[in-house]
């Protein structure tokens, strides 16, 4: 009757193990699903930001370009130029040290860039008071629509990793999944600071 007994209670421990093998299995291999998910998301945007990181100072170079015609020096072009510069120099030395598994370094980046998407707006604002009939310039129209466009991927990608992320981070916070995130060391990625502006693209229409 003993032995009975000791082989029912060995019997149930190993239903439990094998179930909890099960669950943890499922739940790691899942959780590795969405954080691969969430990298490659994070990526994409990085893609677009360092589009509009290229197509800056080709928008620079075209308007000093046009500028040295001008007899006259714009001091809100040329201070709105100075602004732009500091806010491009500060998202260029972020670009790299930023990613979803480091909440303070990618708080930081993502500051950079909606200092530069604002610091953008500002300067080709000035630009358009400046220099009214510059859009007939060919090589500038065609920089005007590839920013309008790259804005425009930023936003669709940042929507996409913050659908993303919110899809992980459910999982990682979900009982009992929690438990075997808290094992297996994943933890809450971050998510975009809400910034009604930065989700509007530059006004580079002139």
């Amino acid at each position: 009757m003993k032995m009975k007994k000791s082989y029912i209670v060995l019997g149930v421990i190993a239903v439990l193990v094998i179930a909890l093998f099960v669950s943890g299995k499922s739940a790691y291999n899942s959780m590795v699903t969405l954080e691969q998910d969430v990298d490659q998301a994070w990526s994409k945007v990085e893609v677009q930001y360092q589009r509009r990181m290229d197509l800056i100072p080709n928008l620079v170079e075209t308007v000093k370009g046009y500028a040295e015609h001008e007899s006259s020096t714009f001091e809100n072009v040329t201070r709105a130029r100075a602004g732009l510069s500091d806010a491009y120099n500060q998202a260029k030395g972020l670009e790299g040290a930023a990613s979803p598994a480091d909440a303070q370094a990618f708080e930081k980046y993502t500051a950079a860039q909606q200092d530069l998407n604002k610091a953008l707006s500002i300067y080709v604002n000035a630009v358009r008071e400046a220099y009214p009939d510059l859009k007939a310039q060919a090589q500038f129209a065609d920089l005007q629509t590839q920013l309008e466009g790259t804005e425009n991927r930023i936003a669709t990608e940042r929507g996409r990793y913050t659908d993303v992320v919110k899809e992980y981070n459910v999982a990682v916070k979900r009982f009992p999944a929690n438990i075997w995130a808290g094992m297996f060391g994943f933890t809450a990625k971050p998510q975009f600071a809400a910034d009604a502006a930065a989700a509007q693209a530059p006004k580079v229409q002139f």
